[in-house]
């Protein structure tokens, strides 16, 4: 129907799945997405060793594990990049509801691997974060009733959308993983501004979220820590942030050397959420600002890109993910650097982590499967001959 009244451009007939998938995929993001692994790559090498001397492994256990996670999580991005987006939505939906479930045991059958947050479960081999799997398919999950409101006789689907959101954001809260919860209130947020939501009602939204911090402050032991050492005017040298700072500040702008950087051996996390913490000691501002600018560039192209979809679902789901990859490499930075307190929040591609690498592979597979070229003709296009 869409196309008898907006018209379509010709398909070629009978195109193979591979050349077509090339022809229409996002070139230029999918190459800054393998540049951002192998930055992943280097700076594990570098990172890795004194956990793993630590833990009794050898030199390189952990980059090893992270080059299989990566594998995996690559080709999660390329078959997903693949598919349509109806197929997408169908298995994101379906994975958003076992992820859900798996995310509502997690008081139960969980552990915190002497964190003190219950995120994950023990699998023996590995662990599963089940926050991480839960995102991306809320977003689709999300968008597709956010999409589905604005037809004629629709569900209200905002409104369900909204419950929905704050469902997750509870459990999330429980564990206590503020920083995922408030990644996906964000991530909501966005999908419904551009799906038209007034302006005041997002104002209220922050007001409310503002509230609800200040009740997390005065209840939460864990979450005041965290907002008293960020607001606090001096920052320890023996804290996580001091080292993180220290290093950065040690680092310069062509860093101390290959190899040469001390943070690795001071902090726990080094090679997850303050990873760029160790970019920045060995190699500088200078790799820093290229890290930036390559998240910077996927954000930037798949956002143009998704401007020109007409389909409502696929222009909601795209924002929310895009949205969320960008803010998440944004805190993970801005932690770092103090700019905002501590998350516990990994950098896509670059951090280890299995559940975060292959996680955020599905997510980004399917932002280029919402930003692939498709037969249609650009809304403007739409638009022009309306004004018309």
């Amino acid at each position: 129907m869409t196309e008898m009244v907006y018209g379509a451009v010709p398909v070629r007939g009978g195109e193979p799945v591979i050349p077509k998938w090339w022809r229409t995929i996002d070139k230029w993001s999918m190459s800054c997405v393998l540049i951002l692994f192998g930055i992943g790559i280097l700076l594990g090498l570098a990172a890795s060793p004194p956990l793993a001397e630590k833990n009794g492994f050898e030199p390189f256990y952990y980059v090893e594990k992270q080059a299989i996670f990566g594998f995996a999580a690559l080709s999660a991005m390329f078959i997903t990049s693949m598919m349509g987006p109806l197929l997408v939505r169908r298995l994101a939906v379906l994975g958003f509801l076992v992820a859900l479930v798996a995310l509502m045991l997690l008081p139960w059958f969980g552990t915190d691997f002497g964190k003190g947050a219950v995120r994950w479960y023990s699998l023996g081999f590995a662990s599963l974060q089940p926050s991480e799997f839960l995102k991306p398919g809320f977003v689709v999950a999300a968008a597709w009733l956010m999409a589905a409101s604005q037809e004629i006789n629709g569900p209200p689907g905002k409104s369900w959308s909204l419950l929905l959101a704050l469902l997750i954001v509870g459990f999330l809260a429980m564990q206590p993983d503020f920083g995922q919860a408030c990644l996906v209130l964000f991530g909501w947020g966005v999908m419904y501004f551009v799906a038209g939501a007034p302006i005041l009602l997002l104002i209220g939204m922050a007001v409310c979220v503002v509230a609800v911090g200040s009740f997390a402050y005065a209840n939460s032991e864990h979450f005041a820590r965290r907002i008293d050492g960020f607001l606090s005017p001096d920052v320890d040298p023996n804290t996580q942030l001091g080292f993180a700072t220290n290093a950065i500040r040690e680092g310069g702008f062509f860093g101390v050397g290959v190899g040469e950087g001390e943070v690795k051996w001071s902090l726990p996390d080094a090679h997850t959420d303050f990873i760029i913490a160790v970019a920045a000691e060995e190699y500088g501002l200078i790799l820093v600002l290229c890290i930036i600018a390559l998240y910077a560039l996927i954000v930037v192209r798949s956002l143009m890109r998704l401007m020109r979809e007409r389909d409502t679902f696929i222009r909601l789901a795209g924002c929310g993910l895009v949205a969320m990859f960008g803010v998440q490499a944004m805190i993970n930075m801005g932690v770092a650097v103090r700019l905002l307190p501590a998350k516990g929040m990994t950098l896509p591609f670059v951090s280890y982590g299995g559940s975060s690498l292959i996680a955020g592979g599905i997510a980004v597979g399917m932002i280029f499967a919402f930003t692939r070229s498709r037969p249609q003709g650009e809304i403007r296009d739409i638009l022009r001959g309306r004004v018309g």
